[in-house]
């Protein structure tokens, strides 16, 4: 179970603190409106990173809202409904943060900065927000059919964000193989293995670490580079350094 005060942004909750004002408000309907949703949406994240998709109730999430049940049934039919825009939500942020990061490497840098940059602001991301990444990866694969069928949605955008990022860098590097778009997914799905495999044994705050891994790996399949053994050396090295 995580620490409340460690869950991230994305699962803030209003446990112990006042709900919204009842009665008529100051704040005009639509604001109220709004908040009512952010707050059922992070509560949503924090009620199933602690107790699992299975075991969370509409109660669970209005408690930790501060809002009312009718308040919840407002915006959301039912409990997949929110769990569906929480996880989307933190989806869409999560694709964001990494495509801007990759925007953020100047033109004429090496493509490899560019997809250096995705991945840390990737791994940045999620290890920050350890509650959204327990839920997305651990409890939306197995909250029902709707939900896998997001998960695999969100695999192939990030198989898409790969395909984007290799026709550009093929322009410069014409060397480098032309893949099937099998390839894209395959490392779609082996980059979501590895977070999965590191989220679900508590080691959330671990995953900048597999950012050459991940370098390596891409580059691996899509410029057919062979492995860099010296930076997972120096990763090993500063492993031991730290006394992990």
């Amino acid at each position: 179970m995580l620490d409340a005060k460690q869950e991230g942004s994305l699962a803030g909750t209003h446990t112990g603190k006042p709900g919204l004002p009842r009665g008529r408000s100051r704040l005009p309907e639509p604001d109220v409106q709004a908040s009512q949703r952010d707050r059922l949406l992070r509560a949503t994240v924090a009620a199933v990173a602690q107790k699992g998709y299975a075991s969370v109730t509409v109660a669970d999430i209005v408690r930790r809202a501060r809002v009312s049940r009718a308040a919840f049934y407002l915006h959301f039919r039912g409990r997949e409904e929110c769990f569906l825009a929480a996880t989307s939500l933190g989806g869409q942020l999560l694709r964001s943060r990494v495509v801007e990061a990759a925007a953020a490497v100047p033109d004429d840098a090496d493509d490899e900065e560019a997809l250096r940059a995705g991945c840390r602001a990737f791994l940045r991301f999620l290890a920050d927000e350890p509650a959204f990444a327990r839920v997305f990866y651990i409890d939306m694969p197995a909250a029902g059919q709707h939900a896998v069928e997001r998960f695999q949605a969100a695999g192939m955008r990030f198989a898409e964000v790969n395909a984007k990022w290799h026709s550009r860098a093929r322009m410069r590097h014409p060397d480098w193989p032309e893949v099937p778009d099998e390839a894209y997914q395959a490392l779609s799905g082996a980059t979501a293995e590895l977070v999965r495999s590191r989220v679900g044994a508590g080691r959330t705050e671990e995953l900048p670490q597999l950012e050459d891994t991940l370098v390596n790996l891409h580059l691996a399949v899509m410029a057919a580079r062979p492995w860099d053994a010296a930076s997972g050396a120096e990763q090993g090295a500063a492993l031991t350094c730290s006394g992990r």
